[in-house]
C-alpha cells in the first residue's frame, strides 16, 4: 500500500509515523502517571499517610515513567539498543551505589511507611522505648512524625518539656510500650520508704 502512494506522501509518511508513535508514547506516559497519582492520593487518604511521603512516591514514579518514555522515544529515533542498555546499566550502577550510601535514610523512610500502615502508635500517644523487658528507656508524647524522625516531648507541657527526635527505624528494633491519648502514667520519683517494724515488748522473767 505504501508503494502505491506518491513520493511526497511517502516522505511525509516516514516522518509522521514515528512522530505519531512518539506522541502516543507521551500520551500513554501522561495517562499512566495521572492514574498512579490518583492511586497514591487514595492510599494516602485511606491510611492517613503524610504529604511528604506522597510527594516522594509521586516523584519517584514520575521519574521512572519519564525515563521509560525517554528510552522508547530514543529507540524510535534510531538510537542503538546497545547505547540504551549501556546508559541503563550505568544509571543502575550509580543508583545502587547511592542506595547503599543512603541506606540509613531509606530505612527510616520505609519504617515511616510501616508506622503509618501498621499503626504501632499515633499522634498524641505516649510511647516508651525499652532497652529490655525491665529497664526503662526514652518516653514521651508523640507530637510529630516525619519521613526520618518521630518527635517526642518528655512532659505534657510543650513549652517547658524537652523534645527528643528518634529515628523511625529504632521503633522496630526495640520493645515499644504505648499509652493512648492522655493516659500518661507518672514515673515514681523515689522508692517508698520501708514500713517500720513494730517493736517487740519483752517482760523480765
Amino acid at each position: 500500500m505504501k508503494e502505491r502512494m506518491p513520493l511526497w506522501v511517502q516522505e511525509w509518511f516516514e516522518v509522521l509515523l514515528p512522530l505519531a508513535k512518539i506522541v502516543l508514547i507521551l500520551l500513554l506516559a501522561a495517562l499512566l502517571q495521572y492514574l498512579l497519582r490518583r492511586l497514591i492520593e487514595r492510599l494516602c487518604r485511606r491510611y492517613d499517610l503524610p504529604f511528604a511521603l506522597a510527594m516522594a512516591a509521586r516523584r519517584i514514579l514520575g521519574f521512572l515513567i519519564g525515563a521509560a518514555a525517554l528510552f522508547l522515544t530514543l529507540d524510535l529515533l534510531g538510537v542503538s539498543g546497545t547505547v540504551l542498555w549501556t546508559a541503563f546499566t550505568g544509571f543502575a550502577t550509580v543508583g545502587a551505589v547511592a542506595f547503599f550510601a543512603a541506606w540509613s535514610v531509606l530505612s527510616n523512610i520505609f519504617c515511616t511507611l510501616l508506622i503509618f500502615t501498621t499503626r504501632p502508635f499515633r499522634l498524641n500517644d505516649t510511647v516508651e522505648l525499652l532497652e529490655n523487658g525491665e529497664k526503662p528507656g526514652i518516653r514521651g508524647r508523640v507530637i510529630d512524625i516525619n519521613l526520618i524522625y518521630t518527635t517526642l516531648v518528655e512532659s505534657g507541657d510543650l513549652q517547658n518539656g524537652s523534645m527528643v527526635q528518634i529515628p523511625n527505624n529504632l521503633f522496630f528494633q526495640r520493645t515499644l510500650r504505648r499509652w493512648r491519648g492522655d493516659a500518661i502514667p507518672a514515673l515514681p520519683t523515689r522508692l517508698p520508704a520501708p514500713a517500720a517494724t513494730p517493736a517487740i515488748e519483752t517482760t523480765p522473767p
